[in-house]
């Protein structure tokens, strides 16, 4: 008779104690479900208890309520002890710094063209949304100042699953130009090649005279003051290299009628291809203008003046220079 009173007992514990707690449950969404804190839950399994925690967070259901929740929604299970928990977490990452940058950059964008800007968001702190969500991230209450670049406004992040998120945002807007930027520090006298620069955005707030826009504006040009690496090239530090030094020696053409006549005389100047210099005939010693045309090589039109007023007479072809066809 006790043994089969000992048997009932267990088959009627067993029956009450049909449903299991689960101890820790991540969750999908804002809401928990009874089912979230018990298998096997029953007809109600489905039932909203209420929200959960934000994403990231978690939230500890104690043994008095959920003894008071499976009363209240006729799930068989008891509390074995005041120890019992269920602990519910929704897992959350926090938003991309880029994501909100690029909301920013298209809010300002829509009838305003702004070209290329960098966004700086002052103090940022990213709200969290739930790890497996595509969350969205919106700008609105936009109020730019296009003359200062400051602006504030307000972030809504929604995604499929999650309540929308709004917070405020301020931050500053500035104007990004691209051009070549020294590689390495680069000193004076230097001939640049391709390879001593690199393309890069550059704040165009940062610039205060004109800078070099592309590659071909700086290859072959020499530097006059040395620039730092990551630096723009400015126009007014590039000039193009010498091909004559002032006090050497170069040859000297002189085209007229068909013949081509050369000599040789003291260059009084450098210069770079295409530039006119001073030039004093060896033989006469006039002083006349002439073209850098090549390396140590200068040209002289028939009509070239005399370069300096108080000069001897012009320079005799025929008597300091060779002729030929």
């Amino acid at each position: 008779m006790r043994v089969l009173a000992f048997l009932l007992a267990i088959l009627i514990s067993a029956q009450v104690q049909a449903a299991a707690l689960r101890t820790l449950t991540t969750l999908h969404g804002p809401t928990v479900y009874l089912k979230d804190l018990f298998d096997d839950a029953g007809v109600n399994a489905d039932r909203a208890l209420g929200p959960g925690p934000n994403p990231g967070g978690r939230i500890i259901v104690g043994a008095a309520q959920l003894n008071a929740i499976a009363r209240q929604y006729d799930v068989a299970w008891r509390s074995a002890s005041r120890a019992d928990r269920s602990v519910l977490e929704w897992p959350g990452r926090p938003l991309r710094k880029e994501d909100v940058i690029d909301a920013v950059r298209a809010a300002i964008s829509t009838g305003n063209p702004t070209g290329d800007v960098d966004v700086d968001l002052a103090g940022f702190s990213p709200p969290i949304v739930p790890l497996d969500v595509a969350a969205v991230s919106t700008v609105s209450q936009l109020d730019y100042d296009s003359g200062t670049g400051r602006f504030a406004a307000v972030l809504t992040v929604t995604g499929q699953g999650m309540n929308p998120i709004d917070s405020p945002i301020s931050g500053l807007v500035q104007q990004m130009v691209e051009a070549p930027v020294a590689l390495t520090r680069l000193l004076p006298q230097t001939v640049l090649r391709a390879d001593d620069v690199r393309i890069a955005r550059v704040r165009a707030a940062s610039l205060q005279n004109e800078i070099a826009r592309s590659v071909d504006q700086i290859v072959g040009m020499q530097l006059r003051r040395p620039v730092a690496a990551g630096q723009p090239l400015l126009l007014t530090d590039l000039t193009r290299p010498p091909l004559v030094q002032r006090g050497s020696t170069v040859q000297v053409e002189l085209s007229s009628a068909g013949l081509t006549v050369t000599g040789q005389a003291i260059a009084l100047d450098t210069g770079a291809e295409g530039e006119r210099i001073r030039v004093q005939n060896i033989t006469s010693h006039a002083y006349l203008f002439a073209q850098v045309v090549g390396p140590g090589q200068v040209r002289v039109t028939p009509d070239a003046p005399p370069a300096l007023p108080t000069a001897p007479p012009p320079l005799r072809i025929e008597a300091g220079l060779a002729m030929k066809p």
